[in-house]
């Protein structure tokens, strides 16, 4: 089995922290013992903190419809909806390399449908890459897709817009779907592959199976990197708690304390002060 990357505790930033991350980049990860690090952005302001901090790559998830917009799930989220959303994120960007999601039924129809989709992404939104959901079901999509040159990673496992069929998010057990799945995405030419809640030693299998890089969500320690949702690992969205997400900072409370402070001020009437008034 092919070892894991190793993490050199540095980024892709190199010579030049502001030299951009790039497909060939993540294509380059396994040979150069690089672990990727993913997280998803929605607007310019955590765009530019994410980026800052040294983060690979941001995706433009789908996921807002539940951590912005306050849906029980991502399947209301229009395509002028994420269009939207990766402009702001682009604003906010000086090196991470941004994914685009194509969202529920702008891909499915045809690949046609698929490619027009994935090309308003690139041009109206300004996205460096697209995702999409599926594997052998979606290899149509995928190739047409990579065909016109646009980047494409894929995403397989549990795809979350499946989440009614699947009866829930659950953990994907089926080891032949997967690895199939897999090997049908990087055939259609898809420059890496999102593998979301599949136990951790078939994620392994998978990153073994193919060349692409793998991003794991739920998938365990072995794959080429992994992706969180970023209101998850900051406290900032308290719903939907999954397993893999670990915490890495309360700023929910944060900002509810310092909210809590502000309005005391101004009722008590001492702000705003001498030094935030004119003279």
């Amino acid at each position: 089995m092919t070892a894991p990357v190793k993490s050199s505790g540095t980024n892709f930033s190199g010579v030049s922290e502001l030299r951009p991350v790039t497909v060939p980049d993540f294509l380059n990860a396994r040979s150069r013992q690089q672990r990727l690090t993913m997280l998803t952005a929605y607007d310019c302001t955590m765009a530019r903190i994410l980026d800052a901090a040294g983060v690979d790559s941001l995706l433009v998830g789908d996921s807002l419809g539940m951590v912005v917009q306050g849906q029980p799930d991502s399947l209301a989220v229009t395509l002028d909806e994420m269009i939207y959303h990766t402009r702001l994120v682009m604003r906010g960007v000086r090196r991470a390399l941004v994914v685009a999601d194509l969202p529920f039924m702008s891909y499915q129809i045809s690949p046609q449908q698929a490619l027009e989709s994935a090309g308003r992404l690139i041009k109206e939104g300004g996205a460096h890459a697209v995702k999409l959901e599926g594997g052998v079901r979606s290899a149509a999509a995928v190739e047409a897709i990579t065909q016109a040159d646009i980047a494409l990673m894929g995403h397989i496992g549990l795809t979350p817009q499946s989440v009614r069929r699947l009866g829930g998010f659950k953990v994907q057990r089926d080891a032949q779907k997967v690895l199939d799945d897999a090997l049908a995405i990087e055939a259609a030419g898809a420059f890496a592959l999102v593998i979301e809640c599949v136990p951790a030693d078939l994620a392994a299998r998978v990153t073994e199976a193919v060349k692409i890089p793998t991003i794991g969500i739920g998938a365990g320690p072995h794959c080429d990197g992994q992706v969180l949702v970023t209101p998850d690992i900051l406290g900032l969205f308290e719903d939907f708690r999954p397993r893999f997400v670990k915490q890495y900072a309360d700023v929910g409370r944060a900002i509810q304390s310092a909210v809590e402070h502000y309005c005391r001020e101004v009722r008590e009437g001492s702000f705003p002060g001498p030094e935030q008034s004119f003279r």
